[in-house]
C-alpha cells in the first residue's frame, strides 16, 4: 500500500503513449483524494526500454500505468505477479513495493466492469461467449469472462496461427476455447447460442455480420473512436446495452488508482474527468 504523507510520481508508459487518457483519470483521481503534490505523466518507452526505465525510478514512485507494447515485458520484469495477470500473460500495472514491483492486470477488471455496469449482462454459470480477435485485449478478455462464470467460448479469427496467446490464458484461466476462422463462422448460430460478446477487432470487420451479432444479450465493443460504431448502432436499434472501450479504460483505472494509492478509488470523479475529456460522448455508467 503506497504511502499518502508525502508527494508520490506515477505514471503511463508505452510507445507511442502521447493519446492516453490515463493521465485525465489519475489526475483526478488524486485531486479528489486530496493528494497535493502527487503527479501522473506521459513516459515514452517501448518494450526493450522498459526494464531500464523501471529500473531508473526512485523511491518516490508509486506505480506505473503500462500500454502497449510494453505489457508482457512488464510482467516479466516484476518481482511478483499477481494471479490474473499471471493468467493473461501480461501486467498493465507495475506498483511499487518494498522489494520491488508488483505487476498486475487490471484490464481484466476492465472487461468485467464494462460487461456488467455498461453492458448490463448478468452471468448465469454455465454461459457461452464469443470473443472476435486475438490480441492482448483478447486475452484479458478471456480471463474476465472466466472470472464471470462463462464455462465455455469461441474465438473468431482471420489466421488462427496468431491465437496461441489468447489460447494460452484461456486455458490458464480454466476457459474451454474452440477456435474458428471468419471464413467458417455461421454468425446467426454463433450468435444464438452465446450470452456474451466481445469484439477487439475493428469496426469494419464486424459490420458484415452486426444484425446477427447484435442479437447478443451482452455485448463489448472495444472500440469508441469514432462514436458509434456500426455494432453499437445494431445493439441500440433493438433496444439494448453496449459496453465499450471506454467503458474498459475507465474500469480498469479504478484498480490501479487504488493499488497507487491504497485508498478507494473516487470513481465518480474518474468517471466525470473522463468524460469531460472525451466530450461525452458516452455515459460511462459507474453504478
Amino acid at each position: 500500500m503506497a504511502s499518502t504523507d508525502q508527494p508520490r510520481r506515477a505514471g503511463v508508459l508505452g510507445k507511442p503513449v502521447a493519446h492516453s487518457l490515463s493521465p485525465v483519470l489519475h489526475r483526478a483521481a488524486f485531486a479528489a483524494l486530496g493528494l497535493a503534490g502527487w503527479t501522473y505523466d506521459w513516459f515514452e518507452a517501448d518494450a526493450d526500454e522498459l526494464p531500464g526505465f523501471v529500473d531508473g525510478l526512485g523511491p518516490e514512485w508509486a506505480g506505473l500505468s503500462v500500454t502497449m507494447p510494453g505489457k508482457r515485458r512488464a510482467l516479466d520484469h516484476a518481482t511478483e505477479v499477481t494471479e490474473r495477470a499471471s493468467a493473461v500473460g501480461a501486467a498493465n500495472t507495475l506498483v511499487r513495493t518494498a522489494d520491488g514491483w508488483l505487476a498486475d492486470c487490471t484490464d481484466v477488471e476492465g472487461v468485467t466492469g464494462a460487461l456488467r455496469v455498461a453492458g448490463g449482462y448478468t452471468p448465469t454459470p454455465g454461459d457461452h461467449a464469443v470473443v472476435l480477435g486475438a490480441g492482448g485485449t483478447a486475452a484479458a478478455a478471456v480471463v474476465g469472462l472466466a472470472g464471470l462464470g462463462v464455462s465455455s467460448a469461441h474465438l473468431i479469427v482471420r489466421d488462427p496461427a496468431r491465437a496461441g496467446e489468447t489460447l494460452e490464458a484461456a486455458e490458464r484461466a480454466g476457459l474451454d476455447v474452440a477456435v474458428l476462422t471468419w471464413s467458417e463462422v455461421d454468425f446467426a448460430k454463433l450468435a444464438d447460442r452465446c450470452a456474451v460478446l466481445v469484439s477487439t477487432v475493428p469496426a469494419d470487420a464486424v459490420r458484415p455480420h452486426v444484425r446477427e451479432l447484435s442479437a447478443v444479450a451482452g455485448v463489448l465493443d472495444v472500440i469508441y473512436h469514432p462514436w458509434p460504431t456500426p455494432l453499437a448502432e445494431a445493439v441500440a436499434a433493438r433496444g439494448g446495452r453496449v459496453a465499450t472501450g471506454l467503458d474498459m479504460l475507465l474500469h480498469q483505472a479504478f484498480g490501479q488508482s487504488e493499488h497507487f494509492t491504497g485508498r478507494p478509488a473516487p470513481r465518480a470523479a474518474m468517471r466525470a474527468a473522463l468524460r469531460a475529456a472525451t466530450e461525452n460522448v458516452l455515459p460511462l455508467p459507474i453504478s
